[in-house]
């Protein structure tokens, strides 16, 4: 007789917190894959329950008493179907980042995580504990020999190898592993060596959903036995995942699996980045975003995000003209507010940069104008967005990209305000790349705001490259430095001029003052400022020339 179960993968969002409202989604799912998908098994995300990362909310007794009794309750829906479901499970002193089989009303078994990742976003050991005496869990499911390994396990050998000996067959890894560019060919590369390695078919669930400064992607994926990694899933959208294993071939027959069907580049950085305003606002209790439109590249880019994360009516633009706004920047500015429907405002910044001249004029007599009176403007504007955002509510968007952010191109309490900044991990070629992969979309942005130099409009005829090196010079050291962490003596070697390398390195430790006070953003790099790459704002230390 076939050896064989049907799983329901729940590739679904899960709220960091919101344990009764998880609860009451993840019972709702269990019956779903048990009556409508006809699941024999149904696997949730890690720590689905609690969403994905609890932080320092794993402190909190009540909260993870909450938790418990949560998971127990489920168990009782929990009958005609299995299901794993991830949860911070408190032992005594300690916690444990677990994954329970609920089976027949009650919760049979429960897994807890080995390895414990504490590097780039990652610090789950501050939170979670090792159990010394922890070892595989395999349970037998219509005839099959299922394992559990959690996320991180999957990364080292010993784990999959102990699951294996126990007489694992098939092998559920559920995952909270964020967005990375990149990323997704070394995951596939990964699952085909484990199989590899141990003869196993995976099952390999991913969270999906912005999280604050972290949006998961998805893209779950199915490894067969023999080493076959099939298509992974639709990035960034929830959906059930169902497929037939066959436990005598060792291989999964997909039932319901929308493809991913672009993982380029510029594709998947954008629908992470409207993933995550979309949530970021949802989550936060904001209906709609505000932001400064300048006729610039960078605005330009948030809004057309924007639109596509919350819709036209739920976005307005700002003209805030100064002295030295030229024609085309406001022409430019009111053409991609027609193109996307969205509604725009203009509030001159004249007076106020007035007022503020007039109240300094008694001690700034005599000296000459300079990056205070160019940083007044910027100020001007964040103040009056701000107000707007007070007054009618919604979210502030921030326009800075991580070019700027990097060397202090940017004005505190100034371009800067604002409560989320959408393209804060994109640098500026990147930010350029991806206008233009939207526009071939179809069409979002001026295609003269791509063309034209970037400038700040903050004095007469500036572009950026009066202050900076080339955008591709700048971005190629940053992305060497920052990203691939190279020494400067490797960057130089590979054909950058010394003194343009020593200079922007030098920008970039000046201005950590200034990126610690940003608002948060998607990480969508290797290494994105904030979260993940975390540097003493007070620091002796020069890297050897």
């Amino acid at each position: 007789m076939p050896r064989q179960l049907r799983l329901a993968l729940a590739q679904f969002d899960f709220p960091v917190g919101d344990v009764t409202g998880n609860a009451r989604r993840i019972a709702a799912l269990v019956a779903e894959a048990r009556d409508l998908h006809k699941a024999d098994l149904v696997l949730f995300p890690e720590l689905a329950l609690s969403g994905y990362p609890p932080e320092d909310l794993v402190h909190r007794p009540a909260f993870l008493a909450a938790c418990e009794k949560a998971l127990h309750d489920l168990a009782g829906a929990c009958t005609g179907i299995a299901a794993i479901v991830g949860w911070p499970e408190a032992a005594g002193p300690v916690v444990y980042n677990a994954a329970s089989l609920l089976r027949d009303g009650r919760v049979e078994a429960t897994y807890r995580k080995r390895e414990l990742p504490n590097y780039a976003v990652f610090d789950e050991r501050r939170y979670f504990a090792v159990d010394p005496d922890g070892g595989p869990l395999v349970f037998e499911h219509r005839g099959v020999q299922v394992g559990l390994v959690v996320c991180e396990d999957l990364w080292f050998a010993e784990p999959l190898a102990d699951t294996a000996a126990a007489g694992a067959e098939l092998v559920l890894v559920p995952n909270a592993s964020p967005y990375e560019s990149d990323k997704t060919a070394q995951r596939d590369a990964l699952l085909a060596q484990r199989v590899h390695e141990t003869g196993l078919a995976l099952a390999y669930l991913n969270l999906v959903g912005g999280q604050d400064e972290l949006v998961f992607d998805g893209t779950s994926v199915l490894a067969d036995g023999d080493g076959g990694v099939h298509p992974a899933a639709c990035a960034f959208r929830d959906h059930w995942l169902v497929a037939d294993y066959d436990a005598d071939s060792r291989r999964f027959t997909r039932v319901l699996w929308p493809e991913e069907q672009d993982e380029s580049r510029e594709s998947l950085a954008w629908r992470a980045i409207v993933r995550a305003i979309r949530d970021y606002c949802g989550k936060n209790g904001f209906r709609n975003v505000w932001l400064g439109l300048s006729g610039g590249v960078d605005s330009a880019l948030v809004l057309a995000l924007a639109v596509d994360a919350l819709g036209p009516g739920n976005v307005t633009a700002v003209r805030l003209p100064s002295r030295y706004t030229s024609g085309l920047s406001n022409d430019l500015a009111e053409e991609q507010a027609r193109m996307l429907g969205v509604r725009l405002e203009t509030l001159a910044i004249e007076a106020p940069f007035t007022g503020f001249l007039q109240a300094l004029a008694p001690l700034f007599e005599g000296l000459p104008a300079g990056v205070a009176e160019e940083n007044l403007q910027s100020r001007c504007r964040g103040a009056l967005l701000m107000a707007l955002a007070n007054k009618f509510g919604g979210l502030l968007l921030t326009t800075g990209n991580k070019s700027e952010y990097a060397v202090g191109y940017a004005t505190i309490y100034g371009d800067m305000c604002g409560g989320f900044a959408p393209i804060k991990d994109l640098y500026k070629t990147e930010v350029f790349a991806l206008c233009r992969w939207r526009n071939r979309q179809s069409p979002a942005i001026p295609a003269q705001v791509i063309a034209r130099p970037p400038s700040a409009e903050l004095r007469e005829n500036q572009t950026d490259q009066d202050s900076l090196p080339p955008y591709e010079v700048l971005d190629g050291i940053l992305v060497r430095y920052v990203d691939r962490e190279l020494s400067p003596a490797e960057i130089v070697a590979e054909g950058y001029d010394p003194a343009t390398v020593a200079r922007v390195l030098q920008l970039l430790r000046a201005n950590e003052w200034k990126r610690r006070q940003s608002a948060p953003g998607p990480k969508l790099s290797r290494r994105a400022f904030g979260r993940e790459r975390r540097y003493p704002i007070s620091s002796g230390w020069r890297d050897p020339a």
